[in-house]
Formats: structure tokens, C-alpha cells, sequence
């Protein structure tokens, strides 16, 4: 059973949907360990709660981003994690720690990768009136949001939306999309070579992409 470590700074709550699914059993992993580079993040609680190791790491202890990374790393060696999720981490991470874990180092992001990278997804989509929208679960590089993509989860952008409804909608399909994907990293269905994602034996040249 593969142990996964998990990066959050707020409220947690696709870390939920992962602890959910491995309560549920349709996620085959240990979660060994939640970090949190904010200690009043909510997430800690939902760790909290199911018996989770936690930890928190601030960045503003350290002088340099590598050394708050170089202190991450320590930690989440100590778990023994061998699979890294970023759940709502907002922090850029440094090429020491991507490389540290590469392979094993996934995101997940609030648009349709590679559009929109960054913040303020839902309000950059809403101005330029796109008709659909949705999240992006990839592996992680040097350069933000840049990895390849795993999987997408398409939302439709409705006629009145806001960007508190579209948030709302792309959560949902996040919650769904998370432990769907590292359910099949967990079950070996999906695996990195060389930086680059296959599932079922066949190089992913697209993105596998879905709705709910």
C-alpha cells in the first residue's frame, strides 16, 4: 500500500475527499502525514481528526525558499512518504525539491491546463467567456502548473455564473477527481517514466478527461 503525504494551507477540503476515499476503501493508500505551512489552516483539523500525523512548517522561519523546502523534504522523509499530493499548497516550490521527489510529485489545479496557470482562475475564465472550465491534476516541475496532465474534469460555464458558483462547481468535480486519479496510481494503473505519465501501459499524449 503506497503512503502519500499531503500539502495543504487552507481549508482542506480535498484533503477530505482523499481521506474519504481511503476510509471508504476505494483509495488503496496510507496517508502517512498532512504539512502545513500555516498552522491555522483548517485542514490540520480534518488530519486531526482521522488520526493523522500532522506537521507545520512555516516559510516565514526561513530565509530562503530552498531552506523552508530543504525543511519540508526532512520531514516528509521522516513519514516515509513516497507519493507527494499538493492539496491547496500555496507555495512555489524550488527545482531542489521537485527534483527531490520528481516523479512522485503531483498538484491539482483550478482550470483546463494549460490554459490559465496561476491564480484567479474562475475570474479570468468568467472574462474572457469561456464556455467551460474545470481542474487539472498534474505532475509537478521547476515551472508552475507546468507538468504533464494526468486528468481533467470539465465544468460547463453556465449563463450567470460567478465566480463563487463556478468555484463550487470545479470543487465538486476536484473532490471527485483527486481520489479518482491517485486511485490509480495507488492500483500501479497509473505510472511516471521518465517524468512522463502512463496509464494501462500507454504513454498519456492527452490528458485522460472527464465529467460528473
Amino acid at each position: 500500500m503506497p503512503k502519500f503525504a499531503v500539502l495543504i494551507s487552507g481549508s482542506g477540503s480535498n484533503l477530505q475527499a482523499i481521506i474519504d476515499a481511503v476510509a471508504g476503501r476505494r483509495l488503496r493508500a496510507q496517508i502517512v502525514g498532512v504539512l502545513s505551512n500555516n498552522a491555522e489552516a483548517h485542514g490540520l483539523n480534518r488530519a486531526s481528526a482521522a488520526k493523522i500525523p500532522t506537521a507545520v512548517i512555516s516559510h516565514k522561519d526561513y530565509a530562503t525558499r530552498e531552506a523552508f523546502d530543504a525543511a519540508m523534504a526532512t520531514q516528509l522523509d521522516a513519514w516515509g512518504a513516497e507519493v507527494i499530493v499538493l492539496a491547496g499548497f500555496m507555495r512555489i516550490l524550488s527545482p531542489g525539491f521537485v527534483k527531490h521527489f520528481d516523479g512522485r510529485l503531483f498538484n491539482i489545479h483550478p482550470s483546463l491546463l494549460p490554459k490559465y496557470k496561476g491564480l484567479y482562475t474562475h475570474d479570468r475564465v468568467l472574462a474572457a467567456r469561456e464556455r467551460e472550465h474545470g481542474c487539472s491534476i498534474h505532475l509537478v516541475n521547476a515551472a508552475l502548473d507546468d507538468g504533464p496532465v494526468v486528468a481533467q474534469a470539465i465544468v460547463d460555464v453556465q449563463a450567470g455564473d460567478t465566480a463563487a458558483t463556478l468555484t463550487e462547481r470545479v470543487h465538486k468535480s476536484e473532490h471527485k477527481l483527486y481520489p479518482l486519479v491517485l486511485g490509480w496510481l495507488a492500483d500501479k494503473r497509473l505510472q511516471v517514466r521518465d517524468g512522463q505519465p502512463w496509464l494501462d501501459g500507454a504513454r498519456l499524449a492527452q490528458p485522460v478527461c472527464l465529467r460528473f
